[in-house]
């Protein structure tokens, strides 16, 4: 038997990073790792710049999603004013960005998805990690910083529901973690073919295939990232008959 915490997020927008290249910035149909390890950090108030705490919290645990309903795609066009790199001038702030004395446009696309909505479990790697599950799930409900969905424009808008269960394995926590679902909007599905993704091999789903994503983090404070293999396999809800 192992411990799983299972917490649900649902948003009117989320976006969750993928690889960007120049002025795009696209959004995964489904939570990165590092997003939602992002989310955990932030409820237990841990800061970006606390780079060992950071990597021992990322090595520590490991990571699932159920695709309830993927969203519907949005991309949002901007413009933004900035002012030209000078050697020896930087800007702590966007109001002494905005303030110099010539500015410059530049141009850029964001994704998001409209109306996702996941189920989340997370479990331990290492024997000893930084937070019980149980730690994570009482900080989720008082979280210490604000928890956002990829972008600081995307807060979460239903109850995480954060609760540990005790399971064989994966597939086994996802049927038998009990959600209320009375306050999910209308529209969205509650039964049907869902989408699981995980990392791992002993889940107890048959995987249909291996993607591999860049979204392991290595360092918080410089935006880096390694590869992680996450396996897939489209599955019957928990809630079907």
């Amino acid at each position: 038997m192992r411990e799983y915490l299972m917490f649900r997020l649902y948003g009117p927008m989320a976006s969750w990073g993928d690889i960007a290249v120049g002025e795009y910035r696209p959004s995964y149909a489904h939570p990165s790792k590092s997003a939602v390890l992002g989310i955990l950090a932030a409820a237990v108030g841990m800061r970006r710049e606390e780079e060992d705490k950071q990597r021992q919290f990322a090595d520590s645990y490991g990571f699932a999603v159920q695709v309830h309903a993927a969203g519907t795609l949005l991309r949002d066009y901007h413009t933004i004013q900035v002012p030209p790199k000078q050697r020896g001038v930087k800007h702590a702030t966007r109001r002494s960005e905005l303030l110099a004395p010539q500015l410059n446009t530049i141009l850029s696309s964001r994704d998001y998805r409209c109306d996702a909505f996941y189920t989340i479990a997370i479990w331990d790697l290492v024997e000893h990690p930084p937070y019980s599950l149980g730690e994570l799930a009482s900080s989720l409900a008082c979280p210490v910083f604000t928890i956002y969905l990829g972008r600081k424009s995307c807060p979460p808008s239903l109850s995480m529901q954060a609760r540990t269960i005790r399971a064989e394995n994966l597939k086994q926590a996802f049927l038998n973690v009990n959600f209320s679902d009375k306050d999910i909007p209308s529209g969205l599905p509650k039964s049907g073919h869902i989408a699981t993704y995980w990392e791992g091999s002993d889940s107890g789903f048959e995987s249909e295939h291996v993607i591999i994503r860049r979204d392991n983090p290595t360092s918080r404070r410089r935006w880096q990232f390694a590869d992680r293999e996450e396996r897939y396999a489209g599955v019957a809800s928990v809630k079907e008959g």
